[in-house]
């Protein structure tokens, strides 16, 4: 099969023949129809993180595609069914964490594209139990992006407790913030969209946002200031800066969401003003299981809108500096 393989931190992706796995116990082997190219995936090529994966493996996680075989004692998924493998490839399912709902907690978690061989590949195994069904009508370009950008966004606006007539500030839109977006309306917020990119505000504003906010030639905390502030401010731009702007754009009782994670791992916020203003900081990682099968089904229902351009496997460098370079206005999916 071929497959694109990080085998150092300091290279690009290689693409590779390999042999196609077999599924073990328990697991299902998955012929990829789509993969979605996440900015984490770029993140664990390139070792940018504190915790990082063991060179070489194949990245993705955003994967859907077909069963085509199944290990012993696989009775989640039969051969012919179509999954998502999403980043939460295995929990222990016995800790305190995954036995009351929170199993993308679980401190023994592997992570699919990084602990586990991922999907931009023509082939991945995967376990049977954290592969989530993609319902009949949902395409797999589409569903792809859902699978993280999609179960990542929503759990964030779930976790906000965005509630009807709730002002919420999307910061970035994009791959991930155009889903949000149309989340936060979904719950009854009113949405302000927030980027430096004339084509992604105008993404969305056609999915629907009140406002948008050029941070380009505006300064954001002004003009969000100007509206009234915000209830909710879900961050999805990676710049500490931006994270601080956001805080600044918030109202009294407001909810500050952290969903990107900030190459140098820090960021600066006055306490002072948060507790004085009571201000919740809320860490959001990706969703459930049931999250992921809750986004499915709002998609299958045509309650959501996926914006995203197909590219081939081979090309997965390019798309990785364009993604870089902010000229893809939503998602890249990736096609073997």
């Amino acid at each position: 099969m071929r497959a694109s393989v990080v085998t150092a931190f300091d290279r690009p992706l290689e693409m590779f023949d390999l042999p196609v796995p077999e599924p073990g116990p328990g697991e299902i082997l998955v012929r990829i129809e789509a993969s979605g190219l996440c900015h984490t995936d770029i993140h664990a090529a390139r070792g940018d993180w504190p915790v990082k994966p063991n060179p070489p493996f194949v990245p993705g996680h955003e994967g859907v595609g077909i069963v085509e075989r199944i290990g012993a004692g696989v009775t989640e998924h039969a051969v012919g069914d179509r999954v998502a493998l999403p980043w939460l490839g295995w929990a222990c399912g016995t800790c305190a964490y995954c036995v009351t709902g929170w199993e993308t907690l679980c401190e023994s978690q592997r992570n699919t594209g990084c602990a586990i061989d991922g999907a931009h590949a023509e082939y991945a195994v995967a376990s049977a139990r954290y592969a989530v069904a993609v319902p009949a009508g949902v395409e797999p370009a589409e569903a792809a992006p859902l699978t993280c950008a999609g179960v990542t966004t929503y759990k964030a606006v779930k976790v906000a407790g965005v509630r009807p007539g709730d002002r919420v500030a999307v910061f970035g839109i994009g791959g991930l913030g155009h889903l949000a977006q149309q989340y936060a309306q979904l719950f009854g917020g009113e949405t302000v969209a927030v980027d430096v990119t004339a084509e992604k505000l105008a993404l969305a504003a056609s999915l629907g946002a009140t406002h948008t906010v050029d941070a380009a030639d505006v300064d954001p905390v002004e003009a969000i200031t100007a509206l009234g502030g915000v209830d909710v401010a879900i961050v999805l731009a990676a710049d500490p800066r931006v994270v601080e702007q956001a805080h600044r754009c918030l109202r009294r009782g407001g909810r500050l969401v952290l969903v990107s994670l900030p190459k140098d791992n820090e960021v600066t916020l006055p306490v002072f003003e948060t507790v004085l203003k009571g201000i919740t900081v809320i860490g959001s990682i990706v969703g459930t299981r049931a999250d992921l099968a809750e986004v499915f089904r709002l998609h299958a229902a045509g309650r959501t809108h996926v914006a995203y351009e197909v590219r081939k496997l081979d090309e997965i460098n390019e798309a990785i500096e364009d993604v870089l370079a902010g000229r893809v206005a939503a998602r890249l999916v990736l096609q073997p």
